[in-house]
């Protein structure tokens, strides 16, 4: 054997020979002083397990948050391609609680024009006009029954939000800019919600306050057609926010008006206001100063908050102009495994409280409500109109359109498909302008299926839906209407019987839909 084969021969024998020497040295893991070397397999095996479970462990609809099945339905409607499934359903229906179960009708009165039976709508509207009720200078009726939640530059990379930026322009929808602030990369042609959070991100002044006149100069000249004032988030309600250092460059500080180099954590609470009665005057200080409409984001926690804005809106004289709320089991953003798992309703519980607080106060017409918590799949968005929605936001949706592949290292700054990280290396795989087109598939694929399920169960648009039209399984072979498990009474969850027959006549072809403002 010639030298440079025994050199090649006895490389990896002295790398391994110095693996062992030095597990055997070390005091940390036990496992590696009792098995050197192969120990290791240990380590990279639960590395690696998300994507293990991904491909080879789990079954098509047993992966969380999002199961395979749903992922591929995702994957192929942002790609344009078939996203059927043949043979029949492999869901256990019979040992499923909760489980939802959508009832079509025989005959019906009215369905939606369905003549872009190809899936190529031009847009689903909102079903209210936002900021109608309380007068808003800029008032409007969103085009998009579906648009993007929040997501911060900053916890995205600058080409994924210039892909969903451009995407949202294709389907016609919103895009919400996260708490992050504005950037160039938000500017790519798609209208936008801004939104402030508790570190009044691109809208503070040196000491880290809120200022309008910042926020002004900011929104000047931008595709910003709503506010979004953050209170908490599904991920981590309550908790604020945490942007790692390594994800803070000098672009980012720059429009966060942050150090760069260093964490930037958001406070858990806003420190412009102090409770119901100066949050709505804040509400109106934005609206007055903007003429946009203003609403609140959050997740459902203790309800006071919730009974004292009712009371609070019940006087006529202030209020939010829409509601986002935000199920426990959304979130984009790192967290506490205590915060991601057990703080917050999951979104059908927290959503039904609050909206009966309103419903039962006579308010539910005043407000545009707005669902988010993995709500970007057809029964799921379903299910959330009949409760009351107005319109969904999506986010990990998303995510997964432009490129997702849930490897769940979002808070890691090593996303390896380049969505959620800051790395150059692995932000240039990801193309925007291809995904851009990604993106606007999937959103016009997902209001088409509204579209259809609305026609099936005999409605002319998915606001319509209600909550007689779902039943929920019991596990145990019944069945009961969702109707009877929240406790709604007759005509909670739909919208005023004026905006019923505007958006009835724009949805069956009587008449062209136009923007309120």
């Amino acid at each position: 054997m010639k030298k440079w084969q025994k050199a090649v021969v006895a490389t990896p024998v002295v790398g391994l020979a110095g693996v062992a020497a030095y597990d055997l040295w070390q005091r940390k893991h036990a496992l590696l002083r009792s098995f050197p070397v192969i120990g290791h397999a240990r380590y990279i095996l639960e590395a690696i397990g998300p994507e293990l479970r991904q491909y080879i462990v789990t079954d098509n609809d047993e992966e969380r948050p999002f199961s395979r099945d749903q992922r591929r339905w995702v994957y192929a409607s942002a790609k344009g391609q078939d996203n059927h499934f043949g043979f029949g359903t492999d869901n256990d229906l019979e040992v499923a609680p909760g489980y939802a179960i959508i009832k079509h009708r025989t005959f019906a009165d009215t369905v939606p024009d369905s003549r872009d039976s190809a899936g190529t709508d031009a847009a689903v509207p909102s079903a209210k006009i936002l900021g109608g009720p309380r007068g808003r200078a800029k008032a409007f009726r969103p085009n998009s029954l579906v648009n993007v939640s929040a997501m911060s530059f900053g916890s995205l990379s600058a080409p994924a939000i210039k892909a969903i930026n451009a995407g949202a322009k294709q389907a016609g929808c919103l895009h919400n800019t996260g708490e992050g602030g504005l950037s160039e990369h938000h500017k790519q042609g798609g209208d936008l919600t801004y939104q402030i959070g508790t570190g009044y991100f691109g809208c503070r002044d040196e000491q880290g306050r809120f200022s309008l006149d910042r926020l002004l100069e900011r929104i000047d000249g931008s595709p910003v057609r709503s506010i979004e004032i953050k209170l908490s988030q599904g991920a981590k309600p309550g908790l604020g926010g945490l942007l790692p250092a390594a994800k803070v460059s000098r672009e980012i500080a720059d429009i966060r008006g942050i150090p760069m180099g260093e964490d930037c954590a958001s406070p858990s609470r806003h420190t412009a206001f102090t409770d119901v009665d100066s949050m709505l005057d804040f509400v109106e200080t934005v609206a007055q100063g903007t003429g946009l409409p203003v609403g609140i984001k959050s997740a459902i926690g203790d309800l006071t908050f919730w009974s004292r804005l009712v009371e609070a809106m019940a006087r006529g004289d202030r209020g939010v102009d829409f509601i986002t709320v935000d199920g426990g089991e959304g979130g984009t953003g790192a967290a506490p495994r205590v915060f991601a798992d057990s703080v917050a309703q999951p979104f059908r519980v927290g959503f039904r409280q609050v909206y009966g607080l309103f419903a039962e106060a006579g308010l539910a017409e005043d407000v545009t409500f707005i669902g988010s918590g993995r709500l970007g799949l057809p029964d799921q968005a379903a299910v959330g109109f009949a409760l009351g929605v107005d319109m969904i936001n999506i986010a990990r949706e998303a995510m997964l359109a432009i490129g997702c592949i849930q490897a769940q290292k979002c808070h890691t700054d090593h996303c390896p498909t380049g969505v959620a990280t800051q790395n150059a290396w692995l932000t240039r795989g990801l193309d925007p302008t291809l995904k851009s087109v990604r993106l606007a598939n999937y959103i016009q694929t997902l209001r088409h299926e509204l579209l259809k399920l609305s026609e099936a169960i005999g409605v002319a648009h998915p606001g319509l839906i209600t909550v007689d039209d779902i039943d929920l399984l019991t596990g145990d072979g019944g069945v009961e209407t969702l109707r009877d498990v929240v406790g709604y009474r007759r005509g909670w969850g739909l919208p005023g019987e004026t905006d019923r027959a505007e958006i009835t006549a724009l949805m069956t072809g009587a008449k062209q839909g136009e923007n309120a403002s």
